[in-house]
């Protein structure tokens, strides 16, 4: 029995389901708040999110293939006869080349590269092993394996358009 109200009494019932419904519909309430308010976050995200695939026109289309897919063991995502879009291994970065002056192309995307001002960076997990097979295969080291102070652990080959590429490890910077 309650001190203040009488549990056999009717309006005391009354109260407590007026209190439960509202409630319920206050915690519904909030569900569809959360709900809506992490909806929109995550359209913004979706609609702000930016995937990254650098472009390079070049009149060495085949040269650029073999090299990346052979040397790189990059894949190939796309390709036709004005066009290469390459992936790294695994499928998680792409790269494209294009032939200069294509006529299905605008004039921003007309005038080959001039082989300076580009370099491309692939991390990779153990530099070190990079660094043999390339060595193995007979590729031209532009950079020797080396330490920086700044923690990487890295060497740098060029692709046949001249792009620099830096094969690094990051690691903690030395004390």
């Amino acid at each position: 029995m309650s001190v203040f109200y009488n549990e056999a009494d009717t309006g005391y019932h009354k109260f407590v389901a007026t209190k439960i419904s509202i409630m319920k519909r206050m915690l519904i309430g909030i569900c569809v708040l959360t709900a809506t308010l992490g909806l929109a976050q995550s359209t913004t995200s979706k609609s702000l999110s930016m995937k990254l695939n650098a472009g390079i026109i070049t009149d060495k289309l085949n040269e650029t293939k073999a090299f990346y897919t052979e040397v790189l063991n990059f894949g190939i995502t796309f390709e036709n006869d004005f066009y290469l879009l390459l992936h790294t291994p695994g499928g998680g970065e792409e790269i494209g080349f294009l032939l200069p002056d294509h006529p299905t192309q605008r004039p921003l995307f007309q005038s080959a590269f001039n082989g300076k001002g580009v370099y491309l960076t692939i991390e990779v997990p153990n530099v070190d092993v990079h660094y043999e097979n390339l060595k193995k295969k007979g590729v031209p080291i532009a950079v020797e394996l080396r330490n920086e102070p700044w923690g990487d652990r890295h060497f740098a080959i060029k692709d046949p358009n001249g792009i620099g590429i830096d094969i690094v490890t990051y690691t903690a910077p030395e004390e």
